[in-house]
């Protein structure tokens, strides 16, 4: 089997979104002063690859503890929309013209998009970075889907007033993970396992996430 690892790395020049806590990575104890190294880490809940809770944009969601590991865990479709330019948003028709060859999207299904922004890469931070649009969020909740997840650090285009790309999956519980990094995944359908700190009264956590293809042996990222 192939495995993709689709995290960001993470250290004290890793980006973060405007206005999130930095990064700050330092020494706490070493070697010859203590018997051990020991290290300092000081970060945000959405640093790097990281999941959204409900919690996140309402006071009256669920916290990351109420999510079972079976929404983060499975099978998992990699959609490819990396034709759209910098600041595009993800429309339904763009599932529309891809979803056939993954057989659609279905009730139960895990989500994941790579667009240009995998490409851009995480070096530094994009203000026009491709997003997820408010209608299409509204029509994948319909769906059934229990799982998405965007390479980039935001679902929603930034300074955007309309929040639904956030609200009408975080809403019906459905969690979202941003900061995935998908450069050398191609769209195809792979096993999923995308397991965030187990902080249980918190509204997101850092994550470390691969994709699994079972037919190939190689390690990747």
């Amino acid at each position: 089997m192939k495995i993709y690892d689709i995290s960001i790395e993470l250290n004290n020049d890793a980006i973060v979104y405007p206005g999130n806590a930095p990064v700050k990575i330092s020494d706490y104890a070493r070697i010859p002063d203590a018997s051990s190294n020991l290290s300092k880490i000081e970060m945000g809940s959405h640093t790097g690859t990281h999941i959204d809770a409900p919690f996140h944009v309402s006071n009256d969601g669920e916290k990351l503890g109420k999510f079972p590991l079976e929404y983060m865990v499975g099978p998992a479709k990699v959609f490819d929309f990396s034709y759209l330019q910098p600041g595009d948003a993800i429309k339904i028709e763009d599932f529309e013209k891809v979803a056939g060859s993954l057989g659609g999207i279905l009730n139960g299904d895990r989500i994941l998009v790579k667009t240009s922004n995998s490409e851009r890469g995480f070096g530094e931070f994009y203000e026009d970075f491709v997003y997820l649009d408010g209608d299409c969020a509204e029509w994948l909740a319909s769906k059934g889907i229990v799982f998405f997840a965007i390479d980039y650090l935001s679902i929603k285009q930034k300074g955007s007033k309309d929040n639904r790309p956030h609200t009408e999956l975080l809403d019906k519980n459905i969690p979202i993970a941003e900061g995935v990094n998908l450069k050398y995944v191609p769209e195809g359908q792979y096993q999923l396992v995308f397991l965030p700190l187990k902080i249980a009264e918190i509204d997101g956590a850092p994550a470390r996430a691969i994709l699994i293809d079972e037919n190939d042996d190689k390690i990747v990222g």
